[in-house]
């Protein structure tokens, strides 16, 4: 199954934003926005034979029990998130920053209501997912390859989310930086009670590897630290509870899933990140997420990369809602 955000949307243009798009401008020191541009290969999953057949009746939303569920302003399990995902300064890394801001709000109101339409009884709660720290092929200024977004870009992506009562997600690919080195600067915004965090273990390198030549990985201890951090959040400014999101399609993206330490103000979504045709996405589901499960799943759908295949389709709202554990948060790109 291939990378998540190195072919997630059709191939940048190069033309520069139409006049009045909102386009967010960067900062002086921003000199790329694209996330590597060489697509990177996981192995296929082997099909899982030990699994039992996925079906409505029997998906559990949570895996394990949620203690801040019961809290007030607690999302999960209570709605279903539909988000659209990428960044505005891209019109290669997904839906976010594809097509102009008034379309992309209303393509995503469509997506909403086919979701509420499969499953009447969960609410949906539409979001917007930014890729805030985005890993890059070069070591740039700092020797991290990463680049960090300016504040304007998070304000500005806050804003359009407001227009559709959305949340946001602040997602960062750090490169040959830590999770401890990013996060702190997160916090102005991670303090807003609609703004909540997403990992792409994906593009967290070591020993010097490259973004791009290799899937990176993250342990549970550095997501451990996430998950503390976020909890911090919650009690100093008293938040409603806090999303995480961690993307993952390989076993090496995340290891040592077992000690992913849980939080009672942090509810934590475990998301199936690949692309491929729906046998695909299906096997590799059930292999990296429901056999490692921690709380609650999350299912990305591709606009383009999912239909590469000849003759392949998007997942349909009912044929995800047959998945088992049964997905609360989606993530289109």
């Amino acid at each position: 199954m291939a990378a998540c955000s190195s072919e997630g949307a059709r191939k940048e243009t190069g033309t520069p934003p139409a006049s009045g798009s909102s386009v967010p401008k960067t900062d002086s020191s921003q000199t790329a926005v694209d996330t590597t541009k060489k697509t990177v290969s996981a192995p296929v999953p082997a099909k899982d034979t030990t699994a039992t057949p996925d079906s409505a009746a029997a998906a559990p939303a949570v895996v394990v029990k949620d203690e801040a569920a019961s809290k007030p302003g607690a999302i999960l399990p209570h709605k279903r998130i539909v988000a659209y995902y990428g960044n505005p300064l891209s019109k290669r890394m997904g839906i976010l920053g594809e097509i102009a801001p008034d379309k992309m709000l209303e393509k995503l109101d469509g997506e909403v209501k086919a979701w509420q339409a499969a499953d009447p009884a969960t609410p949906v709660q539409p979001a917007l997912h930014l890729i805030f720290v985005t890993a890059q092929g070069a070591p740039g200024k700092g020797g991290m390859y990463r680049l960090r977004m300016s504040d304007h870009l998070a304000d500005t992506v806050i804003s359009w989310a407001a227009r559709r009562n959305a949340i946001v997600f602040l997602d960062i690919q750090i490169g040959q930086s830590t999770v401890e080195a990013e996060l702190p600067r997160l916090e102005k915004y991670l303090k807003l009670p609609q703004v909540h965090l997403g990992i792409d273990p994906e593009f967290a390198m070591k020993n010097g590897a490259v973004p791009g030549r290799k899937i990176g990985t993250l342990d549970a201890k550095e997501i451990n630290y996430a998950t503390a951090f976020l909890n911090d959040l919650a009690v100093r400014y008293n938040l409603p509870p806090k999303i995480l999101v961690v993307h993952r399609f390989t076993k090496r993206m995340v290891t040592n899933y077992k000690n992913i330490q849980l939080r009672p103000n942090v509810q934590f979504v475990m998301h199936m990140d690949g692309w491929g045709d729906r046998a695909l996405k299906k096997n590799t589901y059930n292999t990296y997420i429901k056999r490692e499960p921690v709380q609650y799943t999350g299912f990305k759908i591709f606009y383009y990369n999912d239909t590469k295949k000849p003759g392949s389709k998007l997942y349909t709202p009912k044929e995800v809602l047959a998945l088992n554990p049964k997905p609360l948060y989606i993530q289109y790109q």
